[in-house]
């Protein structure tokens, strides 16, 4: 099993693929931005932006364990792909808010541009992700 374009290497656990620490230090970044947001902005974009960056996570989880089905692999990819779209869009808001200043966005929005390569990746790769036993 291969970790996006690495060397040989058994990946025994999702949370040893790259992308899968990416995407947690990601969601981990949003979760203590969002601590400072006004209260008036708790129970839509902060629950929102926080659900979504979480769910990149839980869809690798998914497909990790899925991966026996290639169909299905694909689809939590695809997913994955779908909420990290969401979250940048919850960024783009916090900035024009300006909930949050250039560089934190920034530094996320290329995070998760960077988890769009990754996941590209594995796309392309499903067959040797989907070869267990």
């Amino acid at each position: 099993m291969r970790d996006e374009g690495r060397q040989s290497k058994r990946i025994r656990s999702v949370r040893e693929l790259d992308v899968y620490k990416l995407a947690f230090e990601a969601a981990m970044e949003i979760f203590e931005l969002t601590k400072s947001f006004p209260k008036e902005e708790m129970y839509s974009m902060v629950d929102q932006m926080r659900r979504s960056s979480k769910s990149v996570c839980s869809n690798l989880s998914e497909l990790w364990r899925k991966r026996r089905y290639k169909a299905v692999f694909l689809n939590k990819i695809s997913d994955a792909a779908q909420e990290g779209a969401e979250t940048q869009t919850w960024l783009e808001f916090s900035l024009a808010c300006n909930y949050i200043n250039n560089n934190a966005f920034t530094k996320l929005d290329e995070k998760y541009e960077h988890i769009f390569a990754m996941l590209h990746t594995m796309e392309i790769k499903a067959d040797s992700f989907c070869s267990v036993k």
